[in-house]
């Protein structure tokens, strides 16, 4: 059984042993670069940057992305829903209902969401 498995940890052990190679040689052969006021500040095109280096995002904007995350990974559990419907629907009328309800509750969700105003951006 061992020998079933002996390929991989050689894999494994390559790929440990050359990023380990790797970070060393970095280390010994690498040159400390000297930090500078200049060399610390943002590289805005030849121009000079104004305001602060990382600009406030308002909590909408992540509430959105969170918002539509979870309503995409919940459609991507569609997909092999549908491949499948075609040929399941002959056997069995539950894979119809099941879906359903998720849509139902996905739809629960995306009304509770709007009705929160959770995707109005001028509040």
């Amino acid at each position: 059984m061992i020998r079933e498995y002996l390929p991989v940890l050689l894999h494994i052990l390559v790929a440990i042993g050359f990023a380990v190679s790797a970070l060393l040689v970095s280390v010994l052969l690498g040159k400390a670069g000297k930090r500078t006021r200049i060399k610390d500040t943002a590289y805005e095109c030849g121009m000079v940057p104004q305001g602060e280096a990382q600009p406030r995002f308002s909590v909408k904007f992540y509430l959105v992305a969170m918002l539509f995350i979870l309503f995409d990974l919940e459609i991507v559990f569609m997909y092999p829903w549908a491949v499948v419907y075609k040929e399941s629907i002959a056997q069995s009328k539950g894979i119809f209902w099941s879906m359903l309800s998720f849509v139902s509750i996905l739809m629960v969700g995306y009304v509770y969401a709007l009705k929160k105003g959770a995707l109005q951006w001028k509040n």
